[in-house]
């Protein structure tokens, strides 16, 4: 199950999709052999750090003392700057012995894994893989401040589709999920609560009149207005919808509607409509480490029951954004796989 986890996530690099059937994947698990690990050492001769993937050329040195190069393919940037892989880790030059999945047909492609370099520092290629982060000791007072969504988060979110209470249009779009379909090849983000639970940073910047949410995942932005205003005319419409709030003491609630239909609207593998209905709540825990969000999401097209869910956000007061945007000639890559 580890090798389906780690090739799942539409453009993320590795996401379980439970969804009454074997997980869904934006790149085919079928690619790499997950069960078989190879370890590379070499030279850093090519690196780029993008979203929707990293990728880094190493060149090694075979047996018989020529060389070759290898590809090595890692998660996103906003995904791996969450784990502590920022833009600057890595350089042309490095020496770098890597761990990851071989492609059954191209043994010049690898699905990475772990990366260390010669001086011993590690850096995390996949969303599996274990965070250079710490145990933080700060605590918030608020909301405000950055918050990052464990990948324990987001698959518990993701992982309970299968649970949901489905309309006849539901199951058939469940039925028929077309990874190469996902909206996120074009740089278009999945809608929320899946948005908000995705293994990136989020900082929330609370002003008078309006919340602001920033998720470092293909530049999505999010205001919440406290002003009293009505929700717009239902003919406007936008992906991540139409937001109000009040405050339940330091808990903001919101209520967003108008929301745009979305392939990938619900979950990483279900659709919204535009009748879609959010209710969320964030509220920071007695002890100020993480963000509780929770909420309660519906949509009579596709869904025959709201659904509930609750996760929690660890403080990050000092962790960056990636400020990587999307690469269309990268999200596109794996269609031609």
């Amino acid at each position: 199950m580890r090798g389906q986890i780690d090739r799942v996530c539409a453009l993320c690099g590795a996401i379980l999709l439970a969804l009454n059937a074997p997980a869904v994947a934006h790149h085919s698990a079928a690619a790499y052999d997950t069960q078989k690990e190879v370890k590379i050492s070499g030279n850093v001769v090519r690196y780029r750090f993008a979203n929707p993937h990293v990728y880094l050329t190493v060149q090694v040195k075979n047996p018989d003392g020529s060389t070759a190069t290898i590809e090595v393919e890692a998660g996103a940037a906003s995904v791996l700057n969450g784990l502590g892989f920022t833009s600057d880790a890595l350089s042309v030059g490095d020496v770098v012995t890597v761990v990851g999945n071989p492609d059954r047909r191209n043994p010049a492609i690898l699905l990475g894994r772990d990366l260390q370099k010669q001086d011993g520092t590690y850096l995390p290629l996949n969303i599996g893989s274990r965070s250079v982060y710490q145990g933080r000791s700060a605590s918030a007072t608020s909301i405000a401040g950055t918050w990052f969504s464990p990948r324990s988060e987001f698959v518990a979110y993701t992982g309970s589709v299968g649970t949901w209470k489905l309309t006849d249009k539901g199951k058939a779009a469940a039925a028929n999920v077309d990874p190469k379909a996902t909206t996120q090849k074009d740089c278009i983000p999945v809608g929320a609560p899946t948005l908000m639970l995705y293994p990136v940073a989020t900082t929330i910047v609370v002003e008078r009149d309006r919340v602001v949410m920033n998720v470092d995942w293909m530049e999505s932005q999010r205001i919440i207005y406290l002003d009293g205003r009505p929700h717009p005319p239902a003919g406007q419409r936008s992906i991540h919808g139409h937001s109000v709030g009040r405050w339940e003491g330091k808990t903001l609630v919101v209520d967003t509607t108008n929301f745009a239909e979305h392939a990938t609207g619900l979950s990483l593998a279900m659709p919204a409509s535009a009748r879609k209905h959010l209710t969320e709540r964030f509220a920071v825990s007695d002890d100020g480490k993480t963000l509780i969000y929770s909420g309660v999401v519906e949509d009579p097209v596709y869904l025959a029951q709201p659904v509930r869910w609750s996760g929690k956000l660890e403080y990050r007061p000092t962790m960056r954004h990636s400020n990587q945007k999307c690469d269309v000639e990268v999200a596109r890559r794996f269609l031609s796989q």
